[in-house]
């Protein structure tokens, strides 16, 4: 089951544009129109970014103070249906989800009292006696959270969201199988709603809750703002740090705030030895390791002599130390970056050359200023790329934290694009360089 969606639709077909960023306490909520209908569906796109959460958080949920919905179990990692009026747990689908990196289709689709679960375009378990829509009252719908409130604790981003009322539809409606890759991809739904149905596309950043369907079927915003949406999509998946690298790491801000302590280190999801390719670090506490490391270091230790790693180090006082594949020694001039810092990576495969800088000026190790689009003193040269690369941090102190931007941040940033037109970054995008998404590895990574 093809899980992480690339750029199979680089050369046009339906492109998603948006997402939003659940975190704990995020939800939508409405009012909805008492239905008698026996049949309806669910269908979103989710793609996961917390691996340990507590209790049973909801993705869909209806009813009143309590009610019918999709969950995620924190145990067995499956997704689930739970039918209040019998306290029934029912797997919509045997496959686990633990990737992060991967971007996940579930549908839920009932059909006169029988419910069958859909991943990926793939049928998964179905269950009778699922209740009507009018089942407990039915008077309120919520997403990302429980109708009766606090099963919302699952850090997710969810994207094209969809509640046909009356209908039971299979996965076809709102996707396909890519001819060229197979894998399974979304279209544009064309069908009717019904009374309660909604779409959510999630492209007003000032109003997420915002309804497409026609119904004006709207949602109450708990706690989102406009940093929560993202272009993070199902057609073009972007990079964040990978929290099965290290659990000693805290990871949150789908995946893109890490906290931690005591040489605790992690990485990005997307690997690269091709290519140019651009991202920030917003820092926090001094103390930590910013650049990459190579697809065979080992997470969790300290990697101060660790081949493999390069990167630039705080060091607490007027200087930096240098990460230099298996050596920590002071540099001659790179500047000491400090809390509040963008650093900027921009790391060149094609010529095995990193640079890094320090809000827009990138300097090499002497502290001479360096340029990546005309290649000039590159920070580090010579790095091995018969090897993949991937996104690095270390945490060195206690109670370090960094904020990771591969085009997404969990900040306000400035905006700035890359040539492709992808990414909102503080600083400007190198000539030659490009954010670290799908279409973008589609067309320079390979």
């Amino acid at each position: 089951m093809p899980l992480i969606l690339g750029a199979n639709s680089l050369a046009g077909g339906y492109q998603v544009k948006n997402s939003t960023r659940f975190a704990s306490g995020d939800s939508l909520t409405r009012t909805v129109t008492a239905s008698s209908a026996t049949s309806y569906t669910v269908s979103f796109w989710l793609k996961l970014s917390d691996q340990t959460y507590s209790s049973t958080p909801y993705i869909f949920s209806i009813g009143s103070t309590a009610g019918n919905g999709i969950y995620l179990d924190s145990a067995d990692k499956k997704i689930y249906f739970f039918k209040q009026s019998t306290s029934s747990f029912l797997n919509l689908y045997n496959g686990v989800l633990r990737d992060p990196s991967a971007w996940y289709h579930i549908v839920w689709s009932v059909s006169s009292g029988t419910g069958t679960g859909y991943i990926n375009g793939i049928t998964g378990n179905s269950h009778s006696s699922i209740p009507a829509l009018n089942d407990n009252t039915g008077t309120k719908i919520s997403i990302h959270d429980y109708v009766g409130g606090g099963y919302n604790n699952v850090g997710c981003y969810l994207s094209e969201y969809y509640f046909i009322d009356g209908q039971a539809l299979t996965p076809s409606s709102f996707g396909e199988t890519d001819e060229d890759t197979g894998i399974w991809k979304p279209k544009a739904y064309t069908g009717s709603f019904g009374t309660n149905g909604f779409y959510l596309d999630f492209e007003d950043s000032a109003n997420l809750g915002n309804d497409m369907s026609g119904n004006n079927n709207d949602f109450t915003v708990n706690n989102l703002t406009s940093i929560d949406q993202t272009t993070d999509t199902p057609t073009n998946n972007f990079a964040t740090m990978n929290p099965l690298s290290n659990v000693s790491v805290t990871l949150t801000e789908g995946n893109l705030k890490g906290a931690g302590a005591g040489d605790q280190n992690f990485r990005s999801t997307f690997a690269v030895n091709k290519g140019k390719w651009y991202w920030e670090v917003k820092l926090g506490a001094d103390g930590g390791v910013w650049g990459i490391c190579s697809e065979n270091v080992t997470m969790a230790t300290d990697r101060s002599s660790n081949a493999g790693v390069y990167g630039i180090q705080n060091a607490g006082g007027s200087f930096a130390y240098k990460r230099e594949n298996g050596t920590t020694a002071q540099s001659a001039g790179f500047p000491n970056p400090v809390s509040g810092n963008i650093m900027n990576m921009a790391f060149d495969a094609d010529n095995a050359k990193l640079y890094i800088g320090i809000n827009g000026t990138y300097y090499n190790l002497s502290g001479t200023t360096g340029n990546p689009a005309t290649s000039s003193n590159p920070t580090y040269s010579s790095i091995d790329t018969t090897l993949l690369w991937l996104a690095f941090c270390e945490f060195r102190g206690a109670s370090q934290s960094c904020e990771l931007n591969f085009g997404n941040p969990p900040y306000s940033a400035n905006s700035y694009q890359d040539a492709n037109g992808f990414g909102n970054f503080s600083y400007s995008v190198p000539s030659g360089f490009y954010s670290l998404n799908t279409k973008n590895l589609y067309q320079y990574g390979f």
